[in-house]
């Protein structure tokens, strides 16, 4: 004897979304491409940088120790603290994210050993009026 295959209703409703689906990937195949419009070029203006971060700021005597007394911008001077990590090789071998302090960063950091990149900007930022 046959037996008769019993159908579910989730299997009733793929069946029935399955014939329009494929109707229409046919559909799209079958029709013209349309041309892609042309990107709209900007105007030639380039984008100014934030008056804040370009703002020249005084390190504290710590930070000048590190990095020059002069003023300069924030940017600027994460430039040159990081040029001093890498000049003295103080990033730690096993984890890159985190700095390992010298006599001159001991008194940035705030006495700790060890900080964080992340970490760093925020002790950073304590030694810039």
């Amino acid at each position: 004897m046959a037996t008769k295959k019993k159908t579910t209703k989730k299997s009733a409703k793929k069946s029935k979304k399955a014939a329009p689906k494929k109707a229409r990937k046919a559909a799209k195949r079958a029709a013209p491409k349309r041309a892609k419009k042309a990107a709209k070029k900007k105007s030639g203006v380039k984008r100014k940088p934030n008056a804040a971060f370009m703002r020249p700021m005084t390190p504290t005597a710590s930070l000048a120790a590190v990095i020059g007394g002069s003023p300069m911008p924030r940017t600027e001077v994460t430039k040159k603290l990081w040029a001093y990590i890498k000049r003295n090789g103080l990033q730690d071998s096993k984890n890159r994210r985190n700095i390992n302090a010298d006599d001159k960063l001991l008194d940035v950091f705030g006495g700790k050993k060890q900080v964080s990149m992340f970490e760093m900007t925020k002790l950073v930022s304590r030694h810039l009026k």
